[in-house]
């Protein structure tokens, strides 16, 4: 006869209160069920748990060897659950997310605000990359999924699932404003300083793309980490930069910055959910999931 869980989950609930009958009530069961169960465990170990007398029952040493380990198992056990239970009803519960610059401010705060006060037990812990740093630390397993913006280069297992659309603009500062009354083509643009996003983000490999799609080489004069740093170097007149319309829109309102036409469409990109289909998400993560494409899908 083998060994059951139920048979050590008895002898947790007997050794710990002393008596088959609050055992047996405590477990929803019969007395003889127990005391049957208990007998059975005796004889499969080989030694004596209890010393039953009209009192009750109290552990012989070997029963508490026994109930030592037992009682920090079925403890362990009963914490697990409550964890689980915990997350299934989404009480709580930790998120991973890494998010590039423009999509974490374009699309991801709004819904991450949304998503904290439906969900306010759920911890989110948002790590700021490039994308092709947001994508390799899903890769690693470090974050659930990223948010990123394209293109993003995933291959398969990886898969991404576009959540907004936007349009990036050219901008100057004061010292561009006379640009900003007619139009500029890309050749033209060549003439004057421009700042870029640095050579290892994706935003780069856009630009190089989209300038060589029009026989031009792009040769931005100063690169920059972030946008947040992209956006002040423009401001400050060292030259000409592609920023999304949204994050430029306070700065254009105030006077600081200045739309700049070009003759050449800018391509459109998007903001992206990116996922390892390999590795499934926690409760939490799924639903923080949804909440990105239920809302947010464009």
């Amino acid at each position: 006869m083998a060994i059951t869980y139920d048979y050590y989950r008895i002898f947790y609930y007997v050794a710990k209160y002393q008596s088959f009958t609050q055992a047996a009530r405590i477990l929803l069961n019969s007395q003889p069920n127990i005391t049957r169960s208990m007998n059975n465990l005796e004889s499969e170990l080989g030694c004596r748990l209890f010393v039953r007398s009209n009192r009750g029952v109290q552990l012989t040493p070997e029963g508490e060897k026994l109930y030592a380990h037992v009682a920090v198992a079925h403890e362990q056990l009963q914490a697990g659950e409550a964890e689980l239970s915990g997350d299934k009803s989404l009480q709580r519960g930790v998120v991973s997310v890494g998010a590039s610059e423009t999509a974490l401010h374009g699309y991801l705060l709004s819904r991450l605000c949304r998503f904290h006060r439906k969900y306010p037990g759920i911890r989110i812990r948002i790590s700021s990359h490039s994308t092709p740093q947001a994508v390799a630390s899903l890769r690693r397993g470090l974050v659930d999924f990223a948010v990123v913006t394209t293109p993003t280069g995933v291959v398969k297992p990886l898969e991404e699932i576009r959540l907004k659309t936007f349009r990036e603009i050219l901008v100057g500062g004061p010292q561009f404003q006379e640009l900003s009354c007619g139009a500029l083509s890309l050749k033209e643009l060549t003439a004057y300083p421009l700042v870029s996003l640095g050579r290892e983000t994706k935003t780069y490999e856009f630009y190089s793309h989209f300038f060589a799609e029009n026989g031009i080489l792009w040769e931005p004069d100063m690169e920059a980490a972030t946008t947040d740093q992209v956006l002040p170097l423009v401001k400050h007149d060292l030259g000409l930069g592609f920023l999304p319309e949204d994050f430029a829109a306070e700065d254009m309102r105030r006077g600081k910055l200045f739309p700049i036409t070009l003759k050449e469409k800018i391509p459109e990109r998007a903001i992206c959910l990116v996922k390892d289909t390999g590795r499934p998400l926690s409760i939490a993560a799924r639903e923080l999931e949804k909440e990105l494409v239920r809302k947010g899908r464009g």
